[in-house]
């Protein structure tokens, strides 16, 4: 039988979400029936809206989907706007104010405590600059990932936004792929750094050579969430990038026709994969959904890829200060957690006018990219007062956090994130030393096990859990070692279980500490987790407390806001009206 949301999905899907949507943002928020709220917050997701959590009612996350991280000049300065005017809740966040643009894994933005009843205004405002939160969340094509410089990059084999720009105008908004059995995740990649990540996407494009074209090799099934983490495989596919379209069209109507609709958890292709084996996932995909030959695999560029690799050699990660092949420079910024305040933001919007061609463009390590800056205007540039807050050359321990919404939006959640990851790259930089040639140690801190964060491929993996401690219960972290992507990409080695949170970063110290002095010459971090066992490691972590002091080590998931003054569930003024004022509820 059908799983409860496909039948929502055969009630009301797609495109015709928009117009209730509207309607009950013209009637306000209690205008939803009670007993329908799950179906219909489920359906909000096709337009990006995401409920928040429990004590969080009639406020919603909404995301911004930016095709490769491209935001085009003008856009920004909007997307400032409404995060300043609307992003706007009855508690402000101590470390990053009252309103926030978060930039996220996916190379999307998502702002909070966002009121139904201003959505008509915040979707005119967007869509007068051609942003939409169409299909940013939901069952069907999500933002489209790829090298966030692509096209405008010294390192590409191809460029590859030709193919990301026609995958997200062919497929977003077309009813005949809006109602997928699950979400639909696709790289493209062009690159020699391999900084699309298609590893961990239902379906790659990833550059490789055949009868002396470049066009992309087809990889199929990855994907991080929950403890089902699968790397994409190889389906013996080559295409020119004229018919990239074609072959993303056939993989996803493979997976409308053949994906689980029954069972939600394994209603991912990298399931399907698991069942049928590359080898019949290319027969079906030529049998049944494309009408040409498909070509046997090309020869890839894997073993020139970089990213995120483990290796020590330069930074990939798009921080920093790098030529275009045009001539000028775009300068990577690095966003720490990924959270800008909505005032910074429109600050940025105005340097990357100034300075640059106004284009900004997002990473999928959280971080943003001012586009299109000539040599003459960079030392001028670097002296802004907004770059010593996001540096474009910043601590390792700062451009190497990552981190998820956490406890203060989001019902998966387990522990508090955001500010906890802040405070915690705050210490390390200030105690704790890597070895010189280290300038790259990525730490990825995840509310819970959908992998937000991408967890499993950082050098250090933070994943949130509960614990007790002194006899009280207190919010705790796994860890794990060793992930990463590149040539031969590999997933991390869970080695400690339930640290309590106060005691990571005592627990990383102990570990950076021991690879100094135990690594062979010129070993890496990764090579050196590599060859030793889950108890080595486990014995090389130590967890301590330190003079690192945690303030959300309590129950955050048992709060309205963590960082309210008053935090206690009874406490919450929601639900609101249209102007933020409580409702009378029964909860």
């Amino acid at each position: 039988m059908p799983s409860k949301v496909e039948g929502w999905k055969d009630e009301v899907y797609g495109n015709e979400i928009r117009e209730h949507l509207l309607e009950f943002a013209e009637e306000g928020w209690e205008s939803i029936p009670e007993d329908e709220h799950d179906a219909w917050f489920e359906r909000f997701k096709w337009w990006g809206l995401y409920h928040q959590r429990s004590g969080q009612e009639s406020y919603f996350m909404m995301r911004i989907g930016t095709p490769n991280g491209v935001i085009k000049p003008g856009q920004l300065e909007v997307i400032g706007e409404v995060a300043r005017d609307y992003a706007r809740g009855p508690a402000d966040n101590p470390e990053f104010g009252p309103a926030v643009c978060d930039w996220t894994t996916r190379q999307s933005i998502q702002l909070h405590w966002i009121k139904l009843e201003d959505i008509p205004d915040i979707f005119e405002k967007l869509e007068s600059v051609g942003l939409s939160t169409q299909q940013a969340c939901g069952d069907s094509w999500r933002n489209i990932v790829g090298c966030p410089v692509a096209g405008k990059d010294t390192h590409e084999h191809i460029d590859a936004w030709p193919v990301a720009e026609e995958l997200h105008e062919t497929f977003k908004g077309n009813d005949d792929y809006a109602n997928l059995p699950r979400k639909w995740k696709v790289a493209v990649t062009g690159c020699d750094e391999g900084c699309g990540q298609g590893d961990i996407n239902d379906l790659a494009f990833e550059p490789a050579e055949k009868h002396g074209e470049v066009g992309f090799n087809v990889r199929v099934g990855g994907g991080l969430s929950r403890k089902e983490a699968r790397l994409a495989r190889d389906i013996d596919v080559w295409v020119p990038a004229d018919q990239a379209a074609d072959v993303a069209h056939g993989m996803s109507a493979l997976f409308n026709e053949y994906g689980d609709r029954e069972d939600r958890f394994n209603a991912r292709i990298k399931f399907l994969m698991d069942e049928w084996g590359p080898e019949k996932m290319r027969q079906v995909l030529q049998d049944e959904f494309v009408d040409f030959e498909l070509e046997t695999a090309g020869e890839d560029m894997r073993d020139q890829y970089t990213y995120n690799s483990g290796g020590q050699t330069g930074h990939n990660d798009h921080v920093g200060i790098n030529e275009q092949p045009d001539g000028n420079y775009y300068v990577g910024l690095n966003v720490l957690v990924g959270r800008m305040g909505a005032e910074d933001t429109l600050e940025l919007a105005e340097l990357a006018d100034e300075y640059g061609s106004g284009e900004v463009r997002l990473t999928q390590r959280q971080n943003v990219i001012i586009m299109d800056v000539p040599e003459e205007n960079l030392e001028e540039l670097k002296s802004e007062p907004l770059l010593d807050d996001y540096s474009p050359t910043p601590s390792p321990f700062m451009r190497g956090s990552i981190a998820c919404t956490g406890t203060e939006y989001c019902s998966l959640s387990i522990v508090e994130t955001k500010n906890r990851q802040v405070r915690y790259a705050r210490w390390l930089k200030e105690n704790v030393e890597l070895p010189a040639d280290h300038e790259d140690f990525h730490i990825h801190l995840s509310g819970c096990t959908a992998s937000c964060a991408q967890p499993q491929i950082a050098d250090v993996s933070l994943r949130g859990m509960k614990t007790r401690k002194d006899g009280e219960p207190v919010e705790a972290l796994d860890i794990g070692l060793g992930g990463g992507l590149g040539e031969d990409p590999r997933f991390a080695d869970w080695v400690e279980m339930r640290v309590p949170a106060d005691e990571v970063p005592g627990a990383i110290r102990n570990l950076v500490n021991n690879f100094k002095e135990l690594r062979e010459d010129g070993e890496t971090f990764r090579d050196f987790v590599e060859a030793r066992d889950e108890e080595t490691l486990a014995d090389l972590v130590e967890p301590e407390e330190t003079d690192y002091d945690d303030p959300y080590m309590h129950n955050t998931k048992m709060t309205w806001y963590p960082y309210a003054e008053d935090d206690d569930m009874s406490a919450s003024p929601a639900p609101t009206d249209g102007n933020g004022q409580p409702l009378n509820s029964d909860d």
